[in-house]
């Protein structure tokens, strides 16, 4: 299927009640399980070297759970980027902070997470933000697939998505201006920019891009996590409470980068327990390894 057929498919999809669209979600990533087979091993084999305690046949049952979110978080994109506001509101359900993350008084910093649901997240944010936010994306290769994903995470209050290319730049330029940035910073890039700390006990690339911008705009930093809600509920996203002390400065600087971002991991590992189908396990997120240690795909 072209990118153009599937955008229109998705376009007269997001038309079927949410129901409906729901149960498509559940047959087609029960056939997506069976069909990206490279997906499922990389699937599986995240799941072995996170949970190695699970038994094989409950990490398949996780897995198995997981592709079908990661189909309804496919079909879902189309409703959030061609509903309406008031259907939106009746699915996503915003909860925290909402008031002094996104209106508040200085710089803040909005940590989205790999959760399927992250992008019901944003359109969940910028719904009910009163003034314009700033979030980030990764450039796609398909040209008409990667102006939806531009027009989609900007139909709402949104004043510039800012590309991954673009590096720690922009975000810390929106940061400055006090526009509030939302940031998912849980994926392997590679070695520049990162730090190898532990995520479920495997040293991981992780992102040294949130307390370094904390630091430098003096932002409080609120997590983000989306929660895809059974029933065909649609999608709990909750802002966490302010990072009390994030990072930690002394003289200055940053007093440990490790521990800042072990701090984030660490979140990331209770949410993860908490509906363990729902991260993004389709991603290679140990692919870079430190140096001298062998490949883990």
């Amino acid at each position: 299927m072209t990118t153009r057929a599937l955008l229109v498919l998705l376009w007269l999809l997001h038309w079927l009640p949410y129901p409906v669209q729901a149960a498509l979600g559940w047959t087609l990533g029960r056939a997506l399980w069976l069909l990206a087979r490279r997906r499922r091993r990389i699937a599986l084999r995240n799941l072995e070297l996170c949970f190695p305690d699970w038994s094989e046949r409950e990490r398949e049952r996780v897995a198995r759970e997981h592709f079908v979110c990661v189909a309804r978080a496919l079909l879902d994109r189309g409703l959030l980027w061609w509903g309406g506001p008031r259907r939106l509101r009746r699915l996503l359900k915003l909860r925290g902070p909402v008031d002094e993350a996104l209106h508040g008084e200085g710089a803040v910093l909005l940590v989205g997470l790999h959760f399927e649901g992250m992008d019901a997240a944003w359109t969940a944010l910028t719904l009910a933000a009163r003034r314009p936010l700033s979030g980030m994306y990764t450039p796609q290769k398909s040209r008409a697939l990667d102006r939806w994903v531009l027009s989609g995470r900007s139909r709402f209050a949104t004043e510039r998505i800012v590309s991954r290319h673009e590096g720690a730049t922009g975000m810390l330029r929106a940061l400055r201006r006090h526009t509030p940035f939302y940031t998912l910073p849980d994926m392997d890039f590679g070695p520049k920019h990162s730090r190898f700390v532990p995520f479920f006990g495997v040293p991981a690339a992780t992102l040294d891009v949130v307390p370094r911008l904390a630091a430098s705009s003096h932002a409080r930093v609120y997590p983000v996590v989306a929660r895809m809600l059974p029933g065909a509920r649609g999608y709990e996203v909750t802002i966490h409470p302010a990072w009390d002390d994030y990072p930690g400065m002394r003289d200055g600087r940053i007093a440990d980068i490790d521990v800042e971002l072990l701090r984030l991991n660490r979140f990331i590992e209770q949410r993860v327990l908490e509906m363990p189908s729902q991260y993004h396990w389709v991603h290679k997120r140990f692919k870079t390894r430190p140096p001298g240690e062998p490949p883990l795909y």
